[in-house]
C-alpha cells in the first residue's frame, strides 16, 4: 500500500482493507473498478459484487474455483506487481471508466533536443526528470534511435517503447492503460524503456507520436513529461512544436555555432518562428566521468549538472 501511495501515475483512487467484511460493505456503496485480493480472502460474497476486474494475488498457484480470474505472483517487487496488474486490467479494458480527462494540473511537455550531438542531451534530460520528479509526477520518454539503456543499467526490460508504439499504430483505445503496464521507475521519475531497434523510431509517423502524447496529457496523471528527442523522429519540428518548453543543449566551439545557425535558419524557412522564439539554449557543465563503470542516475542530481538544472528550474518557476 505504501508503494501504491508513492506512485503518482496510478489512474485510480487507492483503498486498502484488512478484512473482507469491511471491503464488502464499501463495495456495496461505491463502484469498484479493479480489485487485487489474495486467494485466501477471495470468497463467494466478493465474487457476487459488481466489480470491473478482479485479480488474484497468489503464492504460486490458486484453487480451481478461481481459474476464471487473472492472477499475479505475490512474492515479487511491488513495481512488478503493479505492472502485471495493469497488464491484466488493460487486456480487457479498452479505456478507463468514462474515459474522462484526469483531474490534475496541466501537463507540461518539456522537449530536449539538439542538432549537434555529443552535448550531454540525455544526461541533462535525466537530471531534469529526476529533479522535477521530487516535486511532481514526471514521465521520462526517450525518443532516440540508440539510447543504450539496457547496456547502461545492465537490465533487460520485458516491454519497451517499441511495444507501445505498435499498440498506438493499431489505433486502439486505452493507450494509457497499456502504457501503465510497461512503466518502470527510477529514482523520482517514471520511464518507458526505450526502443532497442532504431527502425521502431524511424517507422513511426509523427501523427502517432502526437496521439501518444495527447493521450498522456489527457488521460494520465503525469504533471510533466520530459521528451528526449532524437533525429530519427519524423517531422521533429512538429513534435517540438507540441512542447510547452524546448531546451537545446549547445556547445561553444565554432563548428557547433555554425550548425546551430543552420538549424535556426531552417526553422525560419519552414515557418517555425514561434518555436524558435521559445527555444532556450543551454550550455551544460562538463560531467566528470564515473570511474567504477556503474552509472547511477542519482549522481546526476547532485553533480554540477544537477546544480545547473536546479538553477534553471528556479529561474523558470517550474
Amino acid at each position: 500500500m505504501d508503494y501504491l501511495n508513492q506512485r503518482k501515475n496510478i489512474p485510480f483512487e487507492i483503498q486498502a482493507f484488512t478484512n473482507v467484511s469491511s471491503f464488502v460493505a464499501y463495495a456495496k456503496e461505491n463502484p469498484v473498478e479493479l480489485l487485487l485480493i489474495s486467494a485466501e480472502a477471495m470468497c463467494h460474497e466478493v465474487g457476487e459484487l459488481d466489480i470491473g476486474k478482479i485479480v488474484i494475488l497468489t503464492e504460486g498457484s490458486k484453487p480451481d474455483e478461481l481459474d476464471r480470474y487473472a492472477d499475479v505472483y505475490k512474492y515479487q517487487a511491488s513495481s512488478d506487481i503493479v505492472r502485471e496488474v495493469m497488464a491484466c486490467y488493460g487486456a480487457e479494458k479498452a479505456v478507463l471508466p468514462a474515459q474522462m480527462p484526469v483531474l490534475k494540473k496541466t501537463t507540461e511537455l518539456l522537449g530536449i533536443y539538439s542538432p549537434l550531438g555529443f552535448c550531454g542531451q540525455t544526461s541533462f534530460a535525466l537530471a531534469l526528470a529526476q529533479i522535477l520528479g521530487r516535486e511532481k509526477s514526471v514521465l521520462y520518454l526517450n525518443m532516440e534511435e540508440y539510447s543504450g539503456f539496457e547496456e547502461l543499467f545492465e537490465k533487460e526490460y520485458p516491454y519497451t517503447l517499441s511495444d507501445l508504439l505498435y499498440f498506438v499504430r493499431q489505433e486502439k483505445a486505452g493507450i494509457t492503460v497499456k502504457m501503465n503496464s510497461m512503466i518502470q521507475s527510477m529514482g523520482s521519475m517514471d520511464f518507458i524503456p526505450p526502443v532497442q531497434s532504431p527502425e521502431d523510431i524511424r517507422g513511426t509517423r509523427w501523427q502517432d507520436w502526437e496521439r501518444l502524447l495527447q493521450e498522456i496529457v489527457l488521460h494520465s496523471s503525469y504533471e510533466a513529461v520530459v521528451l528526449d528527442v532524437g533525429d530519427g523522429i519524423e517531422e521533429v519540428f512538429q513534435i517540438l512544436d507540441l512542447c510547452t518548453r524546448v531546451y537545446v543543449p549547445v556547445r561553444d566551439d565554432r563548428i557547433s555555432k555554425c550548425k546551430m545557425e543552420q538549424f535556426e535558419k531552417l526553422l525560419r524557412l519552414r515557418d517555425y518562428s514561434q518555436l524558435l522564439a521559445g527555444i532556450e539554449k543551454v550550455l551544460l557543465p562538463i560531467l566528470s566521468q564515473n570511474t567504477d563503470n556503474e552509472f547511477r542516475v542519482e549522481e546526476l542530481v547532485w553533480s554540477e549538472l544537477g546544480d545547473f538544472v536546479r538553477e534553471l528550474l528556479e529561474k523558470e518557476n517550474l
